[in-house]
């Protein structure tokens, strides 16, 4: 999972910030849009954006490391959970700003929408579990939680097989990949806690 965030950190950053810094190329497909968009201000949303995912994608992947839950790691793995949900809260408020210019309309505007609602209740549920001394479902929330962090990455990963697989229209794939990446992202959440995460507690 950390080598997996590590590559998709390496990607995103030279996209956004040595090879394409001015989003050139997504850009060009954002096309009857319905308020004007203020490109200066965008890139720098969209900048703060890119650097809070990165940073989720490390902070999710080391609390999940058994290693820092051990005892003598504990504080740093709170302060950690902390810089992780602050980065979720910052992310979304990000992507809010950035919704109602999303490429393929107000299909995808409310796709991200509905996103930026489940993400943060995962996440402060998960911080409620915790706080409860309830691990077991600290751990599942999180879990939820975390595989949001990958929504970037699937929606460009099926966004590309959709329209080079199937010749399917930018706009329209982009959309099907965003609904469908909510989708997946979620079954894969519940798989892991109902194999992994629950064999684990039985094994204990």
């Amino acid at each position: 999972m950390l080598l997996i965030a590590v590559v998709f950190i390496v990607y995103t950053v030279y996209t956004n910030f040595i090879g394409d810094p001015k989003a050139a190329a997504f850009l060009d497909h954002k096309t009857d849009l319905k308020r004007a968009l203020h490109v200066s201000s965008w890139l720098t949303v969209m900048k703060v954006h890119v650097v809070f995912a990165c940073l989720l994608m490390i902070s999710g992947a080391i609390n999940f490391s058994t290693a820092i839950l051990k005892k003598r790691q504990r504080k740093f793995h709170r302060w950690n959970g902390y810089l992780y949900a602050v980065s979720v809260l910052i992310v979304v408020v990000t992507s809010g700003y950035m919704a109602p210019y999303a490429t393929g309309g107000k299909a995808a505007s409310m796709a991200f929408n509905l996103l930026n609602i489940i993400w943060p209740i995962f996440t402060v549920i998960a911080i409620v579990k915790i706080r409860k001394k309830q691990l077991p479902q600290h751990r599942e929330w999180m879990t939820r939680s975390y595989a949001f962090v990958f929504t970037n990455l699937l929606i460009h990963a099926l966004h590309t097989l959709l329209i080079n697989g199937f010749g399917l229209e930018y706009a329209n794939s982009y959309v099907i990949s965003i609904y469908a990446t909510i989708i997946l992202l979620l079954l894969a959440a519940e798989i892991v806690i109902r194999t992994v995460l629950r064999r684990s507690i039985r094994t204990a």
